[in-house]
């Protein structure tokens, strides 16, 4: 008779002694490196979208109103420079009234004086009004850098009231800039 002898590998043995239900974990982990390059910014809202100039106490007093700004603004560190500026791009419509343009009267105006920019320096006195090149609201120098919220500023305007002005209702277009370097 024959006698047939079988083998079982050394593995099958090994696999009947694992623990049945037993799970492995394995873990990873990796790594990145995150870098921001910041720059010179500027943003501004203008809160006050009409400006209505009124005129109070005595006949003939001046008009006056307010305008207020919020900006945001952060120069760079060492030469950094930044500016609020305002223009009239439109002249006050229709004609017959107050023009900064050609006023009717030599001397009539719109101006402002400045209040607010507390990371900046307001304008200094009274700024008269142009149509052809902007004017300073405020300046910043380098590192300068408002709230996270924003910084407040604003401009009391003075038009100048001409006897001369037809009566009606009349509107400008002021312009203003920030910018930032």
């Amino acid at each position: 008779m024959r006698r047939i002898i079988v083998a079982l590998p050394l593995l099958a043995g090994a696999l009947i002694w694992m623990p049945e239900g037993k799970a492995q974990t394995f873990a990873a982990t990796g790594t990145t490196s995150v870098g921001v390059t910041v720059v010179a910014e500027a943003s501004l809202s203008v809160s006050t979208t009409t400006t209505t100039l009124t005129s109070v106490g005595t006949l003939f007093a001046n008009y006056t109103g307010t305008t207020n700004l919020v900006y945001k603004i952060r120069t760079s560190g060492t030469s950094g420079t930044g500016s609020i500026t305002a223009e009239v791009t439109t002249d006050f419509a229709p004609s017959g009234g107050p023009s900064v343009a050609t006023p009717p009267t030599a001397g009539d105006t719109l101006a402002y004086t400045c209040t607010g920019a507390a990371s900046g320096t307001p304008c200094s006195g009274s700024q008269t009004s142009s149509t052809t090149a902007a004017t300073n609201v405020a300046s910043f120098g380098a590192g300068a850098s408002s709230s996270y919220a924003g910084d407040a500023a604003g401009l009391n305007w003075t038009l100048i009231n001409d006897p001369k002005y037809a009566t009606g209702s009349y509107a400008a277009t002021v312009t203003f800039t920030v910018s930032s370097t």
